[in-house]
């Protein structure tokens, strides 16, 4: 039973029992009795007010507790015409105002803290104490490419198909060690720096990754070092190699000076030096074809027209080499705004490599040896491919592909895939070039749907 009501109880019947003997009196002193019932009734009114107000503060206790249940802390509590009880008022009212200050600053840190996670270009994964996704901004959704990710495990969201051997970047940032940073790559050789850190949540740890894209500063870094090497070495090249072209020139003029025997020797030395100097002048030209690349002029362009004209270059040489040279499929696409001296240099560079990758990859002489064409129109743009069947791909991390200087050519320099870089990056197109998996390496080229 309640308090209020134990009370009136025994008030009730602690009088009734007064009353009760009162009325034994009724006899022998009546007027003894009248007095003792009126003192009763008087004793039992002023019980009730005494209770009352001695469980008014109860009932203040628990109007203060159900707007804290209902989170009410905007509401105030009554003053009472008893001053001690306007004290324990005034207090419950403090309280209440100090939380609706507090929820109402929370609030405000909240709404700004989802704004900045939304507006961020980083992607934010948030985890509960048990390891599940429970919040991510937009970039960590584009990341994941899951909708359903929230309360699951990040590992959860791997691709079923993930390599071992090269994991994606998914599995990198599941594995990543709490308070460390790392620079990642994902199989498209996209780079990333993954950060995994941790904040406490009532009391315990929770963890959150930090994931931010860095591929574009880091091919700008990348170039802006390339460029200032590159042109440092041609300026020493070249200087070098007009001021010794000149003096061997002079030389020739003392050729009739010497015994013809002696002259023969003296003139084949200095054209072979000669020779050698054109070679090197040529070799530092091809580094700073890159640096010098002009800005493309964008006109609509025929991108079938460009494939065929460099599938009939290619044509001869291919049937030489016992290479099949053909379109696997060819959709009919809109003219797609290009500079066509780029790309053409650009995809002669990939379809050479891909011979030179073909022929490497089945020097055995086992397999087919094939490349070919792709130029497939979709809802989101258009397609072109060039798949070789050299698989010369199949274990180099994609991370370390389009860097200056990294070529699987045995003597190759690694310029010309830093060249299709800067053309496609300069045009706005995606790329990728990886080993498929089924024993071909393909190059795809995203280009936009029709003229821009």
């Amino acid at each position: 039973m309640k308090l209020r009501p134990s009370l009136y109880a025994y008030l009730g019947c602690a009088h009734l029992l007064f009353l009760g003997l009162t009325i034994t009196l009724f006899r022998q002193a009546p007027l003894l009795m009248l007095g003792l019932e009126l003192a009763v009734l008087l004793s039992f009114v002023l019980g009730v007010r005494l209770v009352r107000r001695a469980l008014e503060p109860l009932s203040y206790t628990r109007h203060f507790h159900d707007l804290l249940q209902d989170q009410h802390y905007a509401a105030r509590l009554q003053h009472s015409g008893d001053p001690q009880l306007n004290d324990l008022v005034q207090l419950f009212n403090t309280m209440l105002g100090a939380l609706y200050q507090e929820r109402l600053q929370l609030g405000e840190q909240q709404g700004f803290l989802d704004r900045l996670l939304e507006a961020t270009p980083s992607a934010v994964i948030v985890f509960d104490f048990d390891g599940r996704i429970s919040l991510l901004n937009a970039s960590a959704q584009a990341l994941l490419k899951r909708d359903d990710a929230r309360g699951k495990p990040l590992s959860a969201c791997l691709p079923a198909d993930a390599d071992r051997d090269y994991p994606g970047l998914l599995a990198q940032l599941d594995a990543l060690p709490l308070g460390d940073s790392q620079l990642l790559t994902d199989t498209d050789g996209r780079r990333y720096r993954g950060q995994r850190g941790h904040f406490h949540d009532r009391g315990f740890a929770r963890h959150f990754l930090l994931v931010e894209e860095l591929t574009q500063e880091l091919e700008s870094s990348e170039k802006a070092t390339y460029d200032k090497l590159i042109r440092v070495l041609a300026h020493e090249v070249n200087n070098t190699v007009a001021a010794t072209g000149s003096v061997l020139d002079s030389l020739l003029y003392y050729r009739s000076q010497l015994a013809e025997r002696d002259g023969e020797d003296f003139s084949t030395a200095i054209v072979a030096v000669k020779r050698r100097n054109v070679s090197l002048g040529e070799f530092i030209e091809r580094f700073t074809r890159v640096v010098k690349m002009p800005a493309p002029e964008l006109r609509p362009n025929a991108v079938r027209d460009i494939m065929d004209d460099i599938l009939y270059l290619y044509r001869e040489p291919c049937r030489s080499r016992g290479i099949r040279l053909a379109w696997q499929r060819c959709d009919e696409v809109p003219a797609i705004a290009m500079d066509r001296h780029l790309m053409e240099q650009a995809l002669l560079n990939v379809v050479k490599n891909a011979m030179e990758a073909v022929e490497a990859g089945h020097a055995d002489g086992a397999g087919e040896k094939a490349i070919e064409f792709v130029l497939e129109a979709g809802a989101d743009g258009v397609r072109l491919s060039v798949i070789d069947s050299g698989n010369l791909l199949g274990e180099v991390p994609a991370r370390q592909l389009f860097t200056p200087f990294f070529t699987t050519k045995k003597g190759g320099q690694g310029i010309g895939l830093l060249f299709v870089r800067e053309v496609l990056n300069r045009h706005g197109y995606s790329y990728r070039l990886a080993a498929t998996g089924q024993g071909t390496t393909r190059f795809d080229i995203w280009l936009p749907a029709g003229p821009t």
